[in-house]
């Protein structure tokens, strides 16, 4: 049975039915034989990239999760709650008479200047930082001149090569 060709119809559909069975002429317009033939489900039509993207939105992104007034007053709530604490925190430090880290209180001055460098000393520091960074080239780089000279050169033997003037 299954080394057996598929049987098929004049317009080269498999021919449906049981065990190899072949229906002709006016048997094809039985009852049972002609839902046989029917396709039973047309196939669903695929959309296009433009149809699934017609329906995509700032929503779809998470961009508008916080209209409905939801998230806003559990936010309010929680930031409350963790200022309370951290100022019970602070009074109960306060009382116990402990020290805080003065390191951990104090902002270095990104500002500050060692007091034994001079002004001079300072700007020639200041101009070598970065000079560490600079690369410089081993050739020697045209200026404006130089490429307006070339462009025109070039020009000539354009004009030259087009007329065939020898010089």
């Amino acid at each position: 049975m299954r080394r057996r060709s598929r049987m098929l119809d004049k317009e080269g559909k498999e021919v449906p039915g049981v065990h190899g069975y072949k229906y002709f002429g006016a048997a094809r317009d039985l009852p049972g034989v002609r839902e046989l033939f029917e396709s039973s489900a047309p196939e669903a039509a695929r959309k296009t990239r433009a149809e699934l993207m017609k329906d995509i939105d700032a929503a779809y992104y998470g961009f508008r999760d916080d209209d409905d007034g939801l998230l806003v007053p559990l936010e309010v709530e929680a930031e409350k709650a963790a200022i309370d604490a951290a100022v019970i925190e602070w009074k109960e430090k306060r009382e116990a008479g402990e020290e805080m880290d003065s390191a951990e209180n104090e902002v270095p001055d990104i500002y500050a200047v060692p007091p034994d460098m001079s002004e001079s000393d300072r700007l020639e520091e200041a101009m070598n930082e970065g000079k560490e960074g600079r690369h410089f080239a081993h050739m020697a780089i045209p200026t404006q001149k130089d490429i307006e000279r070339a462009l025109l050169e070039r020009k000539k033997r354009e004009l030259l090569n087009m007329y065939a003037l020898d010089d």
